[in-house]
C-alpha cells in the first residue's frame, strides 16, 4: 500500500527529528532524517583527512562513502558514527559541506528513491518540500527561537546556552543564503513554532493536519 509522503523541514535545532519520528510512528510509515545523511558525509571527509571546502574532493567522498541512515543509527563505512554525526566537530563543517551543489544532488535523489522504495514515508531536512518533494501530500515548517533551540541542543549535549545560540544563528543564516536549496519556507508549508509546546502537542497538530487532508498511509 502506497503511504503518505510527509515534508518537514526547520532549521537546526527546533525539534524536528524527535516530530518527524513521532509523526512517522503514529502514521504507521517510515521516516528519514535527510540531515543524517550530510552528516554522515562530513563524518566521512572528517574521517579522511578531506578538507570540507574541496568541494571536488567532497563529492568523491559522498560518491564512495557506504553509510546506513537508520532510524537509531547510523552506519558510515563500517564505523557506528550516532553519536559523532552530532558532535561538534561535525556540527562546526556540516554547512560547508551541504552547500556543495554536486553533494545535495546525489544525496536528493538517494532521499528519493528512499521513499519510492517505501511507498511513500516522513520525510525531514531543509529543503524537502521546496526541492525534494514538492508535491508531498503535506508539508510542514517546524520552527522555534533561538533560545529555545540552543536549550535543547545544551540540555541533550551540554554546553553553554549562549555559545550555543551564537552558533545557532550562524547555521541559521549560512542555510538560508546558500546558493543551492536555501532553507526556506514553502509557501504551501503549514508552519508550526515549537517554542511553547510540548512534542505531545505538537504531534497532535500534525496529525491532525494529517487527518484534515485525508492523508492515508500504512506500511
Amino acid at each position: 500500500m502506497t503511504g503518505p509522503v510527509i515534508a518537514i523541514d526547520g532549521p537546526a535545532g527546533a525539534g524536528k527529528s524527535t516530530v518527524g519520528r513521532a509523526v512517522a510512528d503514529r502514521l504507521g510509515v517510515g521516516y528519514l532524517d535527510t540531515g543524517a545523511m550530510y552528516r554522515a558525509v562530513t563524518f566521512a571527509v572528517l574521517r579522511r583527512g578531506v578538507d570540507p571546502r574541496d568541494e571536488e574532493a567532497v563529492l568523491g567522498v559522498a560518491q564512495t562513502v557506504e553509510m546506513t541512515v537508520g532510524e537509531e543509527r547510523v552506519m558510515v563505512d563500517g564505523a557506528d558514527a550516532t553519536r559523532e554525526i552530532r558532535g561538534r566537530e561535525v556540527t562546526s563543517v556540516v554547512s560547508s559541506v551541504a552547500a556543495n551543489p554536486a553533494v545535495r544532488s546525489l544525496l536528493v535523489d538517494a532521499q528519493r528513491s528512499w521513499v519510492v522504495t517505501r511507498g511513500g514515508g516522513v520525510v525531514e531536512g531543509r529543503d524537502i518540500g521546496t526541492v525534494v518533494f514538492p508535491d508531498a501530500d503535506l508539508k510542514l515548517f517546524v520552527t522555534a527561537s533561538p533560545r529555545v533551540r540552543a536549550e535543547r541542543r545544551v540540555a541533550e549535549a551540554g554546553g553553554d546556552v549562549d555559545e550555543m545560540e551564537a552558533s545557532i544563528i550562524e547555521r541559521d543564516r549560512l542555510d538560508s543564503t546558500r546558493e543551492t536549496s536555501p532553507l526556506a519556507v514553502d509557501p504551501a508549508a503549514v508552519t508550526l513554532d515549537t517554542s511553547g509546546l510540548s512534542i505531545d502537542e505538537v504531534v497532535a497538530a500534525v496529525v491532525a493536519e494529517v487527518e484534515a487532508r485525508s492523508v492515508g498511509g500504512g506500511r
